[in-house]
C-alpha cells in the first residue's frame, strides 16, 4: 500500500449462489487495485463487470471470499463500522422517503449519522445552495424531478462529511443538464474539501473527468490508468464515414457492425458514423467495404479505447449474429404517407399543473422519432398518453389509426411498451415471464412457442431462461423487457429510457436491433438522457415545461444553435444543443416572468 493510497485491495475473489439456480456466480476475480487519497476515481464497465459489488466491499456491506480489502488501513471485512463511520456511499437506487419532504429527509439522515445541530446548519445551508434545492424544502421528494431526486439523495449522502465519497451510477436516467449540475457539485467538494471520490458510470464523458479509471469486466480487471492512456489503445483506428447523400448515418452505422471482421466498433455522430477498424484489418477489406464512401482519421476518444479493449478481451463478447441479422424486407425510409400516430393541440392537466401544453406532431410507420427535454418537462407524461397510459385532457390524438380518446384498449394490441423501471416479474424465471406476457397479448399454442424461441434467440436469453428474472444483471433485465415487448410483434414499439444505465457495448447491440425493426417497418417513439442517441433518430421533439421547443431531424435541431454560434466554433454536438435549446427557453422565459 503506497503512503497516499486510501483503498489498498489485494487478490479480492467474491463469490453469489443464485437461489433460484443454485449456481455459484464469480462476480470477482483476483481483483487488485489501489485508490489514492485526494483523487477522482471510475469504475468503468459492461452490465455484470462486478462495479456494484465491488462498491458494497469497499462500504463494508458485503464480505470477500478471499483476498485483502483495506480501506483508510482499515480491514473492511473484519471492521466494516469503522470504515462506515469514515465514508458515505450513494446505491444506484438510493432510499429517498417519497412521503416526506426534502428537509424531512435532510433531518432523517442526519439523525441516522449522529450529525450535531451546529454541523446541520452549516452542512443543510450548503448542500442546498450547491444543489439549488433551497426553495423546494417543504416539497415532498416524490414530486420532485428525477434530476432534482438525485441531487436530494446526493445531498443527504453528504450530511455528513466523509473522507470517502462512493457513488454508483449516481446520473443514471438524469438529464444533460442535471448530470452536469451533479457533476460540478462533485468536482467542487474535491476542490474545497480534498474528498476523494470513486464513482461507478456508464457515461464515457464522465470517466473523462476522472484522474484514473479501473475497467472491470466480467469480474476481472482488464485495464487501468488515466483516460488519457485508455484511449490510446485506439490510438490509430479510429475513423469517420460520410453517408452518401439521403442515407441515415444509422443505415451506414449498421453494415458496419456487421462487418465483424473489419470493424471493430460504429457509432452515429453528427449526421455521420465514427467508426474504429479491427488492428488486423487488410487496407484493401476497408476499400471494398466502404465502396466509395469517404473516410477520414480522428484521433480516439476514452469510449474507442474501451471498446478496443473489450474487443481484445473477448472475441465471443460481439453482439450475437441473430441479434444483428438483417431484416427479412430490404430496408426502407419512413413511409411519409398516413402517419401511425397523429397529434393535435394534446394537454394533459393534474389540478391545476399544466405537463403538457397543446403540443402536435405526428409520426411516421418506419420512423425513428425521438422524445427529448430534461426531467421534468412533460415527455414521460406525453410518452405515456400516446401509450394509452393515460389520457389526455384535451386534443387529438390517434395511434395506429385508433383514436385514443375512446378505443385505448384498441390501439393497445398493436402496440409494444417498454418501461423505463424493470415491470416484469422477479420471481418468475425467463422464460414464465415470456409466457404471461404472450398470453396476455393473445398468443397460444404453438404461435406462441415459435415467438419466445425466436426472442430468446434475438436477446442471447437462451442461457437464462429458468433464472429468475430478479436476478439478472441490469442489461439482461433489458433485454427480456424488449422481448416481451416484441412477442406479439407490435406495429409501434414505445421505448421508455430503454438503455439508461447500460454501457456502450449494450448500447450497440440494443439499437442495433432497434435499427432493423424501423427498416422492417416497425415504428419505434423513444425517450432518452443520452444525447448521442438522438443520432439514430430520423425525427426528435425537445420538450421543456410542457412546451415543445424544437421538432426536425438531428442535423435541422443542431442547425438551430449553430446559426446562433460564432462560425470559428465547431459544429455543437446534440448534447450542446439540448442544453442551449433549453437554456435559451428558460431565460426568456424568466425575462416574461419578471417583466409581467
Amino acid at each position: 500500500m503506497t503512503p497516499t493510497a486510501m483503498i489498498d485491495i489485494g487478490n479480492v475473489v467474491k463469490r453469489f449462489l443464485l437461489k433460484s439456480s443454485k449456481q455459484t456466480v464469480q462476480a470477482l476475480t483476483d481483483i487488485s487495485l489501489q485508490v489514492e487519497s485526494g483523487t477522482l476515481t471510475a469504475l468503468v464497465g459492461p452490465d455484470g463487470a462486478g462495479k456494484t459489488t465491488l462498491l458494497r466491499l469497499i462500504a463494508g456491506l458485503l464480505r470477500a471470499d478471499s483476498g485483502t480489502l483495506n480501506v483508510f488501513g482499515i480491514d473492511a471485512g473484519i471492521d466494516p463500522q469503522a470504515v462506515q463511520n469514515r465514508i458515505s456511499y450513494m446505491p444506484q437506487r438510493f432510499g429517498l422517503y417519497e412521503d416526506l419532504s426534502v428537509q424531512e429527509n435532510l433531518d432523517l439522515y442526519a439523525d441516522l449519522h449522529g450529525v450535531s445541530l451546529q454541523q446541520r446548519r452549516e452542512r443543510y445551508t450548503r448542500l442546498l445552495e450547491m444543489t439549488d434545492l433551497t426553495r423546494f424544502t417543504t416539497r415532498p421528494a416524490g414530486q420532485l424531478s428525477g434530476g432534482m431526486k438525485q441531487k436530494l439523495g446526493l445531498a443527504c449522502t453528504l450530511v455528513r462529511s466523509p473522507d470517502l465519497l462512493l457513488l454508483d451510477e449516481p446520473t443514471v436516467g438524469v438529464d444533460p443538464l442535471s448530470r452536469r449540475e451533479l457533476w460540478e457539485i462533485v468536482q467542487q467538494l474535491i476542490a474545497q474539501e480534498q474528498l476523494t471520490v470513486l464513482v461507478a458510470t456508464s457515461y464515457m464523458d464522465e470517466a473523462e473527468r476522472c484522474a484514473h479509471i479501473f475497467l472491470l469486466h466480467q469480474g476481472h480487471l482488464l485495464s487501468q490508468g488515466s483516460p488519457q492512456e485508455i484511449q490510446r489503445h485506439a490510438e490509430g483506428l479510429c475513423f469517420i464515414a460520410t453517408p452518401p447523400p439521403g442515407t441515415p448515418a444509422r443505415t451506414l452505422q449498421a453494415r458496419l457492425l456487421d462487418a465483424t471482421e473489419h470493424i471493430a466498433d460504429a457509432v452515429p455522430q453528427g449526421g455521420e458514423v465514427h467508426f474504429i477498424r479491427q488492428s488486423h484489418a487488410a487496407p484493401e477489406a476497408l476499400t471494398a467495404l466502404f465502396d466509395g464512401i469517404p473516410i477520414r482519421p480522428v484521433p480516439p476518444r476514452l469510449e474507442d479505447g474501451f471498446m478496443v479493449l473489450l474487443r481484445i478481451r473477448e472475441n465471443s463478447e460481439r453482439i450475437d449474429p441473430g441479434f444483428l441479422s438483417p431484416p427479412a424486407k430490404e430496408p426502407t425510409s419512413p413511409d411519409t404517407g398516413t402517419p401511425m400516430i397523429e397529434v393535435r393541440d394534446l394537454v394533459r392537466r393534474f389540478g391545476d399543473f399544466t405537463a403538457v401544453a397543446s403540443i402536435s406532431f405526428s409520426v411516421h410507420r418506419g420512423e425513428i422519432f425521438g422524445l427529448l427535454g430534461p426531467n421534468g418537462a412533460g415527455k414521460t407524461t406525453t410518452f405515456r398518453m400516446l401509450c394509452g397510459l393515460l389520457p389526455a385532457s384535451s386534443g387529438f390524438l390517434q395511434v395506429a389509426g385508433v383514436n385514443l380518446r375512446n378505443a385505448r384498449a384498441q390501439a393497445r394490441r398493436k402496440i409494444g411498451y417498454v418501461a423505463q423501471k424493470f415491470a416484469l416479474y422477479g420471481e418468475l424465471s425467463v422464460m414464465e415471464n415470456l409466457e404471461f406476457f404472450g398470453g396476455a397479448y393473445g398468443l397460444h399454442g404453438r404461435v406462441l412457442r415459435e415467438r419466445i424461441a425466436e426472442v430468446l434467440r434475438q436477446f442471447d436469453l437462451d442461457g437464462q431462461k429458468k433464472t429468475h428474472s430478479g436476478q439478472l444483471p441490469d442489461g439482461f433485465r433489458r433485454r427480456l423487457a424488449m422481448a416481451a415487448g416484441l412477442l406479439h410483434q407490435p406495429e409501434i414499439l414505445f421505448l421508455d429510457e430503454p438503455t439508461s444505465g447500460i454501457d456502450p457495448l449494450a448500447r450497440r447491440a440494443f439499437w442495433r436491433r432497434i435499427t432493423a425493426l424501423a427498416a422492417a417497418g416497425t415504428t419505434v417513439v423513444v425517450t432518452t438522457h443520452f444525447m448521442e442517441e438522438a443520432e439514430y433518430c430520423d425525427r426528435i421533439v425537445i420538450q421543456d415545461a410542457g412546451r415543445l421547443l424544437a421538432i426536425g431531424t438531428p442535423h435541422e435541431v443542431r442547425a438551430q444553435v449553430d446559426d446562433r454560434r460564432e462560425k470559428t466554433v465547431l459544429a455543437p454536438s446534440m448534447e450542446q444543443a439540448f442544453i442551449d435549446i433549453v437554456m435559451r427557453n428558460r431565460q426568456a422565459a424568466s425575462v416574461t416572468e419578471r417583466s409581467a
